[in-house]
């Protein structure tokens, strides 16, 4: 307990899934925690189940001025942000053929421009203090393609190129960047037909450990970038995918339209 006392973080996409588990995993650990998401009522929900140490805002990740005001808020209540996990994300399953350059736009804007916007307005911040930890929240098919989700693995790629390319560019000023690359999990966007344990499983049961991830599983990566005892890890990019990503296994992804996985 107290890997991240004295910290103040931003976990975007916090009111469900991988961003409420990390939330109220850094908040266990002693973080302050300002969680966002464009779900007020499930946001305001979360935080206030998680007590002091919490406060929420209403956030759309792929608006400059919204995060302007996120950070503002943040160091204006906390004094500093030490940590950003960009999480929030949407995922968007279409044949090329059928993809419409405003799917694309939406989708591109959360995923990527999103965390981009992010860490442009936290850097000076974390550069003020010479230090801090950033955690990108990519994906398996940031290391690999997938059949239908043509926008999403494109999106996700960016991300580790962005993360990269800022580890070079931060570094010098005590920022670390990296990113953690989830398979599947089981939140309400990984297992979208709400699927018993028993069959979601199931559906993973050619990736080598043999059933979907947990969000908490996903929240234990990012809080160890988090904290101190990552301090010579940047640029890194972490796999949390049950051995997914160590070769071909493709899942019968749960909510995806028929066709869209072999």
């Amino acid at each position: 307990m107290g890997r991240l006392s004295g910290k103040v973080a931003i976990i975007t996409g916090a009111a469900r899934g991988m961003g409420e588990a990390t939330a109220r995993l850094f908040a266990s650990e002693g973080a302050k925690v300002v969680l966002t998401d464009v779900l007020e009522d499930e946001g305001q929900a979360v935080a206030a189940d998680i007590g002091d140490a919490a406060s929420f805002i209403k956030h759309d990740v792929s608006s400059d001025d919204d995060w302007a005001a996120v950070v503002a808020k943040a160091k204006a209540d906390h004094g500093t942000v030490d940590i950003l996990v960009n999480n929030a994300g949407v995922v968007h399953f279409t044949p090329i053929e059928a993809l419409s350059a405003e799917d694309a736009q939406h989708v591109l804007g959360i995923n990527t421009i999103g965390p981009m916007l992010g860490i442009k307005h936290v850097s000076a911040v974390m550069k003020a203090a010479g230090k801090g930890s950033i955690v990108n929240i990519s994906s398996v098919d940031g290391l690999r393609g997938c059949n239908g989700l043509t926008i999403y693995t494109a999106s996700k790629w960016a991300l580790r190129g962005l993360t990269k390319s800022l580890a070079y560019e931060l570094g010098t000023s005590g920022i670390r960047v990296n990113s953690v690359h989830p398979g599947g999990v089981d939140t309400p966007m990984g297992n979208a037909r709400d699927l018993p344990a028993d069959q979601l499983n199931a559906a993973f049961g050619r990736v080598p450990l043999q059933r979907i991830g947990q969000p908490e599983e996903i929240a234990q990566a990012s809080l160890f970038l988090a904290t101190d005892e990552a301090s010579y890890i940047t640029g890194a990019e972490i796999a949390v995918d049950g051995g997914w990503s160590s070769g071909y296994f493709q899942p019968v992804l749960p909510g995806a339209p028929e066709g869209m996985t072999p």
